[in-house]
Parts: structure tokens; sequence; C-alpha cells
């Protein structure tokens, strides 16, 4: 019982922990992870794997084989 009580605390300080960034933000929300939505990936025209595949698709269709 006392190591329930143990692993839950750390889950709660682990949660808290994790929420103050969110807390702290002004907006109170997570950035995104997206590839697509980061300003320095644009920049250097990156784009998902999926987004990248099918520009090449569209580019060569007869040149690209699965």
């Amino acid at each position: 019982m006392h190591q329930i009580v143990v692993v839950i605390g750390f889950v709660g300080v682990a949660v808290l922990l994790l929420s103050v960034g969110v807390i702290l933000r002004k907006d109170h929300k997570f950035r995104s992870q997206h590839v697509h939505e980061n300003e320095r990936m644009k920049e250097n025209k990156i784009h998902c794997a999926t987004a990248q595949d099918k520009e090449m698709r569209r580019k060569n269709p007869h040149k690209i084989k699965v």
C-alpha cells in the first residue's frame, strides 16, 4: 500500500513539472510539434516525410518505384 502512494506521488510531481511550461505561457497552450509549422524548417524548405514523398511522386511519377 505504501508503494502505491509513493508511485502516485511521483506521477503527480511529474505531471506538475511537465505542466509548468504550459502554466507559465501567456496563451496556456503547447507549441505545435508538427514539422510544417516550425519556422526554421520552413526557412530550410523541410517538410514532413509524407509531404516530401507526395511532392517527389508528383514531380517524377515514373521514376519512383515502391
